[in-house]
């Protein structure tokens, strides 16, 4: 049996990938489908490599695994580790960037779309037989416009923000940015304060890391500058767009409609404010998928496959 043990500790968070049994190559492979946070020291005592998405690792958990050497992250964001205790007991933490660039390039301008042309409405209006029942041969009972010649405006205009770009722009549509950071100036596309994004822009998707910057940076205020016919939608943070806001934004007719598909928390209860609205048709939710394409997940587990083939590479 190989020196290394690694663990995965919430393999269900990643799915049905083709190429989970790599890590077999590397070690003694084990991996759960969940874990509480309650049973990840049990789990991981003996183990030299972990492999976590969203079970976090904090400073009490590092104590008690003196052979833990390495852990990596199966996704981008870092927050559930305890970074500043890993570097105090020696252990390495590996991320995997721009994995899903192009899976939440695409789920952003499906929802985009979703919302324009309601396509679960007309597949309904078929199916229930009222087509068959009226004399046209086509229905406009909800109308949608164009995206071209529209401004599509981003907020975060980094990997996957540049993406969206690239896809509205050949659909015509004409892109304007707003930098969360400050530091983004990218010449192609106009940038604009945030105020004035938000006053004209038809389209607006979120694309930024959740920080001190981004916090709460859309709420009733900023919603309220927005046409009354935008369409808002959020494959960023959740914590990005003030939660309760937006609900009341929505069933006040404050925007056109808002596709959300990342959530403070997640799963978020049943008590979220999201589950109240009135105008449901105005609000599209879905289970934080942007990421998720077979082919994104299939390319993170490459990823960290790498990083801990790079890791035991290492000179000690």
């Amino acid at each position: 049996m190989s020196e290394n043990r690694i663990i995965l500790l919430d393999a269900d968070t990643i799915g049905n990938v083709p190429n989970l049994d790599r890590f077999d190559e590397l070690g003694d492979f084990t991996h759960f489908p969940h874990t509480k946070p309650d049973e990840v020291a049990e789990r991981i005592r003996g183990c030299s490599i972990v492999i976590t998405n969203k079970v976090p690792i904090r400073a009490e958990t590092l104590q008690k695994t003196p052979s833990l050497r390495l852990i990596c992250v199966a996704a981008t964001g870092m927050n559930n580790i305890d970074l500043s205790a890993a570097k105090e007991y020696g252990v390495e933490v590996k991320n995997v960037e721009n994995y899903s660039t192009h899976s939440v390039a695409q789920v952003t301008i499906g929802l985009v779309l979703q919302l324009l042309h309601r396509h679960d409405y007309h597949d309904e209006y078929v199916k229930s037989g009222k087509y068959s029942r009226q004399p046209l041969f086509t229905h406009l009972g909800h109308q949608f416009w164009q995206l071209k010649d529209r401004q599509y405006g981003i907020i975060g205009l980094g990997n996957i923000g540049r993406q969206v770009a690239h896809i509205a722009e050949a659909m015509g549509a004409k892109v304007a940015y707003y930098s969360t950071s400050g530091k983004n100036n990218d010449n192609s596309y106009k940038q604009l304060s945030l105020e004035e994004l938000l006053q004209t822009s038809d389209v607006l998707s979120i694309h930024a890391p959740l920080n001190k910057n981004t916090e709460n940076l859309i709420g009733y205020q900023q919603l309220a500058l927005m046409p009354q016919h935008a369409l808002l939608v959020n494959t960023g943070r959740g914590g990005i767009v003030n939660e309760a806001d937006l609900a009341r934004a929505i069933d006040e007719e404050l925007i056109g409609a808002a596709a959300i598909d990342v959530f403070r928390d997640e799963p978020f209860p049943l008590t979220h404010p999201y589950l109240q609205v009135q105008n449901r048709q105005r609000l599209l939710l879905t289970p934080h998928i942007g990421w998720a394409s077979i082919e994104a997940r299939t390319l993170l587990i490459n990823r960290v496959y790498d990083n801990i083939k790079e890791f035991l590479n290492q000179p000690n």
